[in-house]
Parts: structure tokens; C-alpha cells; sequence
């Protein structure tokens, strides 16, 4: 076997050699002897696991290429594990990937501990050959890790597969109980039962408002988690037959902010609008939403809209979570659907859609369906092609205030 008899190997030139190296190739020795796998099994394997690994897909091309080279099967610890492609070679059965590129995956496999090199005194890779056509020495790279190593790539890709299969079960159970608790919400607001439908459905909101475009197992669970405890609180809301008190309906919302993960309490939720330039979350349909932020003091938002301010608590409004519960009732006295509002709060952000909302209650008298207006300004704004200004001082203009917007 030519990957050394205890014998640990530096890299050529200016290549570093360390620690890590070091403990590896001595691994490497000590496992490798007596053992056999098939190479596409461990390389399935190390494909599986490559983001424990470390590893991006342009890598394992690399890969790919380097076990083209063996001409074998079956990795063993009696052959050969060097090959000595030049670049070039390498290119061509890896798609064509660039030189640089090349270098890099390279560098990222020997870091990863998935290739070894052995490099020849002028940095070359070839093989010397006996007088029997047998290869008696070469300098390339050394594939005898992924024998070493193979039941440890095998265990990392189970993992990872099991961990994939959390994942979607979570997501399934995430989507059922997100429809179930939407769905009962509705039915409280259109059948008019006792509770607090509005605050519900502002805390729901929020909730969704906080998915992530593209969540982790732990992101999952943490949603469902929260939406989990929200269908409990609706469901009892639902069963009771005694008139809840408003009190109870506030204690929703308290024990939305018990839930959220953030640091950020749901009475302190500023708009996602006040978001900093080029930052993206929330729901995947959010990554369609357009990246030029917008800032509209609270106080602008009123001298446009006055006609929502009498929809807060005490009649005003006085912070953006207030003016987002108002725009949740207002909503539903114009006859918005659920879904509807649910959508703009996923494109425009929960602040956007309620100052849609409000400008659209400004307008009422002459808005035949609010519901159907909002969609479109959805969509537009889904598509890039609708902002919030030119409404906003549309309204300011119609209502005689300046439309100069002060710091």
C-alpha cells in the first residue's frame, strides 16, 4: 500500500503543515490497514454528510474526479490509494471548474480529512513504475482516508438523514397546526362567538411574522411550539360558552410575548419596515418582497390615516402595536378576509399592511371591494411595482397636511 509505513509527509512549498495534518495521517495509518469499501458507497456517504463536513457540492465534484483516477472499485488496503492527476485532468472530469476554484476544493478536502497529500520533492504528481509495470512509488493524493474513515462518513450521512426526516415532520406539523389555527380564528370572527378574535388573530400574525425564510430544525420547533400553545388558547376560546372578558383576550397577546423566542416583546415590535437596507426575513413568500426599505413616522401614518385613530385603545393611538391591533378591526369591518390581510402582513410586513389598511379606510366611499384592492396592492408589491409613499402622501395631500416627512 502506497499511502506510507508510519512515515508522516509535509505538503510541498509554501503549504503549512500542522497539528491537525499531522493527527490525521497518523489516524489514517492506523485505520486503514485490513480493511476494504466500495468508493462510491463512501463517497454517497461523504455527500450525505457534506455539510457536517464542511464541504460544498463544487468539492465534491472534486471528489468525484479524484475516484475517477482509481482505477478499482473497492478501496483497499493492499492497492495503491494515490492518484496523481495533473490539473488539467482534474478540470475536465470535474465540469470544467476553474483553476482557482480547483485549488480551493482541494484545500477544503485535505482540511475536511477526506484526501491526504503526498507531494514529490518539485511539487509534481506522477508515479514511478518497477520493472514489472507495478507502480512502486507515486505523489498525488492519497484517498486513503476515505477507507479510514469510511464507518464514520456512514454514521454522519444516517444522521444527517435522520435529521432531514425530523425536519420535514416538524414542517408538516408546523403547516397543519399554522392552517388549523387560521381557519379557527376565522369561524370565531365570522360567527361572532365570545373572545377577543382580534387580538388572536394579531398575535398569529405575528407569530408567522417571525418564520424564518429559511428555518432550521431548531427554528421549526420553536414556531410550532408557539403556534402549538396559540391553537390551545383559541381552542378555548372556541369551547367556552360563557362571555369572556376582555381581560382574557389581552391575556392572548401577554402570553404571545411569553412565547416569543425574540428579545423583542410583542407590545415593543416595531415595523418591519424600519428594517436597515438589504435585510431579508420572515416567510418564503417575503423572499419575493422588494429590498428598498421604507421609514414612515407613526405620526405621519396619522395625519394621513386620522380616521383609524379612533379604533385604538381610549380612541388614539399612540404606538405601532396599537396602530396594528386598530388595523386588525378595521379590517374586518371592511370585510377583508383573513387570508388576505395575512398575505400583505407577509409581503409588506405587519406595519406595511396596516398602513394599507388605513389608507384604505380613508378611502372606503370609494373603494367598492377593500378585500379585492388589497390583494392587488399585494401582488403589485409581491412583484416589485407598488410602494407605500406615493399612497401615503396621496392621503396627506387629500387630507391638506404637507407631505415633507421629518426625521
Amino acid at each position: 500500500m502506497e499511502t506510507g509505513t508510519g512515515y508522516i509527509t509535509a505538503p510541498f512549498g509554501r503549504r503549512a503543515m500542522t497539528l491537525a495534518l499531522v493527527k490525521r495521517q497518523v489516524a489514517t495509518e492506523q485505520n486503514v490497514a485490513g480493511s476494504s469499501v466500495d468508493k462510491w458507497r463512501v463517497f454517497r456517504d461523504v455527500g450525505d454528510a457534506r455539510t457536517r463536513l464542511g464541504l460544498q457540492d463544487r468539492a465534491l465534484a472534486v471528489l468525484n474526479a479524484l475516484l475517477s483516477f482509481f482505477p478499482a472499485t473497492e478501496l483497499s488496503s493492499e492497492k495503491n490509494l494515490i492518484v496523481f492527476p495533473s490539473n488539467a485532468q482534474l478540470s475536465a472530469r470535474a465540469n470544467g471548474i476553474a483553476g482557482t476554484t480547483l485549488r480551493k476544493c482541494l484545500w477544503m478536502l485535505v482540511e475536511a480529512g477526506i484526501i491526504i497529500r503526498k507531494d514529490s520533492p518539485n511539487g509534481k504528481r506522477y508515479a514511478r513504475k518497477g520493472d514489472q509495470g507495478d507502480i512502486e512509488d507515486a505523489y498525488g493524493f492519497s484517498l486513503a482516508p476515505l477507507l479510514a474513515r469510511a464507518s464514520e462518513f456512514a454514521a454522519l450521512a444516517q444522521d444527517v438523514a435522520a435529521e432531514q426526516r425530523r425536519f420535514r415532520v416538524m414542517k408538516d406539523r408546523l403547516t397543519i397546526v399554522r392552517r388549523d389555527v387560521r381557519k379557527l380564528i376565522t369561524v370565531g370572527m365570522e360567527e361572532k362567538l365570545a373572545g377577543d378574535w382580534a387580538a388572536a388573530e394579531a398575535c398569529f400574525i405575528e407569530i408567522v411574522g417571525r418564520f424564518s425564510r429559511r428555518p432550521t430544525l431548531k427554528d421549526l420547533v420553536s414556531s410550532l411550539d408557539e403556534m402549538t400553545r396559540l391553537h390551545e388558547e383559541v381552542s378555548r376560546m372556541l369551547e367556552t360558552k360563557e362571555e369572556v372578558a376582555k381581560s382574557d383576550g389581552n391575556d392572548i397577546v401577554f402570553r404571545c410575548h411569553l412565547q416569543n423566542s425574540n428579545t423583542e416583546s410583542c407590545n415593543e415590535f416595531e415595523p418591519s419596515l424600519e428594517k436597515k437596507r438589504g435585510e431579508k426575513s420572515g416567510p418564503t413568500k417575503r423572499a419575493e418582497q422588494k429590498t428598498e426599505p421604507e421609514a414612515f413616522p407613526l405620526s405621519m401614518v396619522l395625519r394621513a390615516c386620522p380616521e383609524i385613530g379612533s379604533f385604538g385603545p381610549g380612541g388614539s393611538i399612540g404606538s405601532w402595536r396599537e396602530m396594528m391591533s386598530a388595523a386588525v378591526t378595521v379590517r374586518s369591518m371592511l370585510g377583508v378576509s383573513p387570508s388576505a390581510y395575512e398575505d400583505a402582513c407577509e409581503i409588506m410586513g405587519q406595519a406595511g399592511a396596516a398602513i394599507a389598511i388605513a389608507c384604505i379606510h380613508e378611502r372606503a366611499g370609494q373603494i367598492n371591494s377593500a378585500g379585492g384592492y388589497l390583494r392587488d396592492l399585494t401582488a403589485k408589491a409581491r412583484r416589485g411595482e407598488f410602494s407605500l409613499g406615493p399612497m401615503l402622501f396621496a392621503a396627506l395631500r387629500a387630507n391638506g397636511m404637507p407631505t415633507r416627512v421629518s426625521a
